[in-house]
C-alpha cells in the first residue's frame, strides 16, 4: 500500500475497533440492567409468595435445590444468593425497571411498598434523585449486582447508600475499591478540606473544586516509621500511584514529581504535580510533615502563581493548590488563607485511620499481652 492508502487504512481500522468496543461495552450494560431486573423478580416473586402462602425461609434452600436440579447451566441461583435477591426487593420494593416487555402483576401488601425507598426511572443524567428516600432507575440498573451486595450489606443509611452508589458509576470502582472506601469512610471526609474556593473561583467551579477534596487523606496503604522524611511520604505514595490515585478521587492525572520550575536564574521543585481533567486545571500538591504553619500557604501561593504563568494553557482554569500537612488548626488554616489570592486547600492526611476512642480503650496494650504470653508460658 502506499503511505495515503496505509493512512486511510489505519484510520478505517482504528473507527471499526472503536465501534466494537462501544458496541461491547453497551451490551455489557445491557446484560448488566437486564441482569439486576431478573434477580428483582425473582425476589419480588419469592416475596409475594412468602406472604401469600405463609412460607418461611425454608423454602428458600428447597428453591436453590431444584433450580440447580432443573437448571444445572445456569449459574447464580445458589441458596445464599437467592436470599440475597429477596432483599434487594425488599429493600427496593417499588423499583420500576426499564423492562422491553411489562413485569407480571404479583400480589402484595401494601407494607412493603411503604417501608421501602422509591426507585423511578429517569434519564441517565439524573442518577440520583434530590429527595433522599429515592434512587434513579439509571443508578439501581448501572451498578453490578456484586456491587449491590456489598452496598446493601454494608451501609443501612439509604443517603449514604446512595451516594456511594453514585460514586461507583462516576468513578467506576470495583468491588474492592467501593469496600475499602466505605471501610475508610470516604463520604465524611468528602469536601471537606479548608480552601478559599469561594472567594477565589467562579460559584461553580468552586463548589465542585471543593466537593473534590478530602479531609483527611488516608494513606493506609503505606508503612512508613515514625518519624519520616516528605521524601519518603513523597516516594511511598509514587510507588503506590494506583493506590494514590484513588484516594485523591476521580479526574487526577499524574504530571510530575519534584517538577522543575525556573524563575529568575533559580529552580524551584514542586512535590507532585497533577491536571484534573474536569476541573481542566493544573493541581500542585505539597506534602509536609508536621503541623500546618500560616507560611505554607504563600509558599504555594507562589507555586500556582508560577504554574499559571509558565504552564496554563488559556482554556485551562486556575491551578489549585493542595497543602497536605499530618494535623491542621482549621483556624490557622482559615486565617492563612482568606488574604490568599489563589486557590489553595489544606487538609491532613493519615498513614492508618485511628480507632474509636470506645473501642482503642477496650484492647490490651503491648505491656498486657507480653504479660498474659509470659503467664501462659510459665503455665505450660
Amino acid at each position: 500500500m502506499k503511505t495515503a492508502e496505509l493512512i486511510a487504512y489505519r484510520d478505517l481500522l482504528g473507527d471499526i475497533k472503536t465501534r466494537v468496543r462501544q458496541a461491547q461495552h453497551r451490551a455489557a450494560l445491557s446484560a448488566n440492567a437486564e441482569l439486576i431486573r431478573l434477580y428483582w423478580d425473582i425476589g419480588r416473586l419469592i416475596a409475594a409468595r412468602q406472604e401469600r402462602e405463609g412460607w418461611g425461609a425454608g423454602v428458600i434452600p428447597r428453591l436453590a435445590l431444584d433450580l440447580r436440579n432443573e437448571l444445572p447451566e445456569q449459574k447464580g441461583f445458589s441458596e445464599r444468593n437467592i436470599k440475597r435477591m429477596l432483599r434487594f426487593f425488599r429493600e427496593y420494593p417499588r423499583l420500576q425497571p426499564p423492562a422491553a416487555e411489562p413485569m407480571p402483576p404479583v400480589e402484595l401488601s401494601q407494607t412493603l411498598e411503604q417501608q421501602a425507598p422509591v426507585i423511578v426511572p429517569q434519564p441517565a443524567a439524573q442518577l440520583a434523585s434530590g429527595d433522599a428516600g429515592t434512587m434513579s432507575a439509571a443508578l439501581a440498573f448501572g451498578i453490578p449486582w456484586f456491587h449491590h451486595i456489598i452496598l446493601i450489606e454494608k451501609i443501612k443509611d439509604l443517603p449514604t447508600r446512595l451516594w456511594y452508589a453514585q460514586q461507583v458509576l462516576e468513578q467506576g470502582w470495583s468491588r474492592d475499591t467501593l469496600a475499602v472506601q466505605i471501610k475508610n469512610r470516604v463520604h465524611e471526609r468528602q469536601g471537606s478540606a479548608v480552601t478559599n474556593f469561594s472567594t477565589t473561583l467562579p460559584e461553580a467551579h468552586a463548589a465542585l473544586a471543593q466537593g473534590l477534596l478530602k479531609d483527611p487523606y488516608v494513606f493506609d496503604f503505606l508503612t512508613l516509621d515514625e518519624p519520616f522524611r516528605e521524601r519518603e511520604l513523597e516516594t511511598g505514595l509514587l510507588e503506590h500511584l494506583q493506590r494514590f490515585l484513588i484516594e485523591l478521587g476521580r479526574g487526577f492525572a499524574f504530571v510530575g514529581r519534584q517538577y522543575r520550575l525556573a524563575v529568575s536564574d533559580r529552580d524551584f521543585y514542586l512535590d507532585l504535580l497533577f491536571y484534573h481533567l474536569h476541573l481542566r486545571c493544573f493541581v500542585v500538591v505539597d506534602l509536609k510533615i508536621g503541623d500546618f504553619k500560616p507560611e505554607y500557604a504563600g509558599k504555594m501561593n507562589f507555586y500556582c502563581s508560577v504554574v499559571d504563568d509558565q504552564l496554563r494553557h488559556p482554556q485551562d482554569a486556575p491551578t489549585i493548590g493542595l497543602i497536605l500537612c499530618q494535623t491542621k488548626d482549621r483556624i490557622l488554616a482559615e486565617y492563612a488563607l482568606r488574604d490568599i489570592n489563589k486557590p489553595i486547600g489544606v487538609a491532613d492526611y493519615e498513614l492508618t485511620r485511628a480507632l474509636p476512642a470506645t473501642l482503642a480503650s477496650s484492647l490490651p496494650s503491648i505491656e498486657d499481652l507480653e504479660a498474659e504470653l509470659s503467664s501462659n508460658l510459665k503455665d505450660d
